[in-house]
């Protein structure tokens, strides 16, 4: 029974947070006249988890948001091809509207996943069931906090034409502390089988992030940063820590390899099953690669360079080699400029018999000769190769990751000014990466870290408005208007008078 609720769980979750329609009343009404008796709660589980893959795991999700908004990420327009009337520069240039498509599309794919979590608790769930279920809803709710700053919620077991209520920031924020506080007991402990679960180590982590983020929801413009909060991080970040459960790998991509569900940092992860059922990881891997290469990409998606420039040569994370990989097809991991070769050494070309010579230059629109060629490429996920054909990765999506608990751990202690002990946890993190040991350490200097370490894995977004760097002119972008700090509401969910339009918009 895995997949039968899925699609489903799919369809009512995307249009669960629309107006009403006699559509939605009769949706409803066939979902409640299953037999509840005959309910498996266990694939009703395995089919909010997949919900996920929608949301959070293709590179036109919420990754999009998070990435392409940034300094990290940019989807230039080449020729005829990634213009999609606009709709990429508007993301990278802070001018969207209220009826843009992708933040539309991604608000519906992210209630979803709350809204089938919600709707599992009407089934009388276990206790760990239930928690797993809560756990889900909340970390959904706090990705659309994070995005809107408002949130809707439905109790389990109401209707889709019941129109949602609306919670503003406090009263989420609110919710999700007393929420996961109380669940995180009755979670499964960690194991690397229950890392595709929500987990108490998961749990913890979720909590983490919305103490270190609390100020920012509350006041974007001007945060206030309070020290109970940072302590409180502290605190979680301990009980992970001294668990003794996690440890930073020896090769960065191995946590990001077909194999990474026994990655030694890895703490939630998202299942995929290669071969057979898994969430679309090859698209991820293929948007910024050129036709030419193997995997055959979509000559998409680059970093910028100024990004770049942040890596030491030999740290580990700007990437090279892979065993498997770069002997199989020539591809080599992290970021990828200058020629490009296949598995023999043979120099690949464009697609105008070009040398495919990647420059660090990259310009928002591309035109000319060489439009198949600028901007810096990245691979952070190692292709499956066995499963390339199928196009069913092995590889699991990573959610958190055991140097996210160091890296939040140094940040609260630096911004309640213990600058030489956050500095501990910056090297730590630093050393296993093969990067030279820091003797001092700002908040720029800590967001630098966060790029280097955290670089297209869905958050960059976040980390620039918590230090307030996310309005800057950087290449390729002027300045952005202040109502940028939150998106808009979209136009399709007006019809709910819960919600408030965002400022500016």
């Amino acid at each position: 029974m895995k997949n039968n609720f899925l699609p489903m769980i799919l369809l009512v979750g995307s249009i669960a947070l629309s107006g009403c329609t006699r559509l939605e009343e009769q949706l409803f009404g066939q979902i409640t006249d299953r037999d509840e008796g005959n309910i498996d709660i266990p694939s009703l589980l395995q089919g909010a988890y997949f919900s996920t893959r929608a949301a959070l795991q293709t590179p036109e999700s919420w990754w999009a948001l998070q990435e392409l908004t940034t300094d990290e990420a940019i989807a230039p327009t080449r020729g005829g091809d990634w213009d999609d009337n606009g709709a990429w520069r508007a993301l990278f240039l802070h001018l969207w509207q209220p009826d843009h498509i992708r933040m539309n599309q991604v608000f519906r794919d992210i209630n979803a996943i709350s809204y089938a979590a919600t709707d599992i608790l009407r089934y009388n769930p276990d206790t760990q069931q239930a928690a797993q279920a809560r756990f889900l809803r909340a970390f959904a709710q706090n990705f659309v906090l994070d995005g809107w700053g408002q949130v809707p919620y439905r109790e389990p077991g109401d209707g889709i034409a019941t129109l949602p209520i609306v919670r503003n920031a406090q009263e989420q924020l609110d919710y999700l502390i007393a929420e996961l506080t109380e669940i995180i007991p009755n979670l499964p402990v960690w194991t690397v089988n229950n890392s595709v679960f929500a987990n108490q180590d998961a749990g913890r982590v979720l909590l983490m992030k919305v103490y270190l983020n609390r100020a920012v929801y509350l006041n974007r413009a001007q945060p206030a940063f309070d020290n109970s909060d940072m302590q409180n991080v502290i605190e979680l970040a301990d009980q992970i820590i001294g668990s003794g459960r996690f440890s930073l790998t020896d090769n960065y991509f191995d946590s990001f390899s077909p194999n990474n569900r026994g990655a030694s940092e890895n703490i939630f992860l998202g299942a995929n099953t290669g071969g057979s059922n898994s969430g679309p990881i090859f698209n991820f891997i293929r948007i910024p690669l050129h036709y030419s290469m193997n995997p055959s990409g979509n000559n998409g998606w680059t970093t910028l360079s100024n990004f770049y420039d942040k890596f030491e040569p030999q740290d580990q994370r700007r990437g090279g080699p892979y065993p498997g990989v770069t002997e199989r097809s020539g591809l080599h991991m992290g970021f990828i400029v200058g020629q490009q070769f296949n598995s023999a050494g043979e120099i690949l070309q464009d697609r105008r018999s070009n040398p495919l010579i990647f420059t660090p230059e990259v310009s928002i629109i591309e035109r000319g000769n060489n439009l198949e060629l600028t901007g810096i490429r990245v691979v952070k996920y190692v292709p499956d190769y066995d499963n390339i054909g199928s196009n069913f990765a092995n590889n699991d999506w990573v959610f958190y990751r055991y140097s996210d608990v160091l890296l939040m751990k140094a940040e609260a202690l630096l911004r309640m000014n213990n600058q030489a002990q956050a500095l501990q946890y910056v090297n730590m993190v630093r050393t296993r990466r093969q990067a030279s040991v820091m003797t001092s350490l700002s908040l720029d200097d800590m967001l630098d870290e966060l790029g280097r370490e955290f670089y297209w894995e869905g958050r960059r977004r976040t980390d620039l408005i918590r230090f307030g760097r996310y309005l800057d002119t950087w290449q390729e972008k002027p300045a952005s208007d202040p109502r940028a700090l939150l998106f808009p509401i979209p136009q399709t969910q007006l019809g709910n008078m819960n919600y408030n339009q965002n400022p500016g918009y």
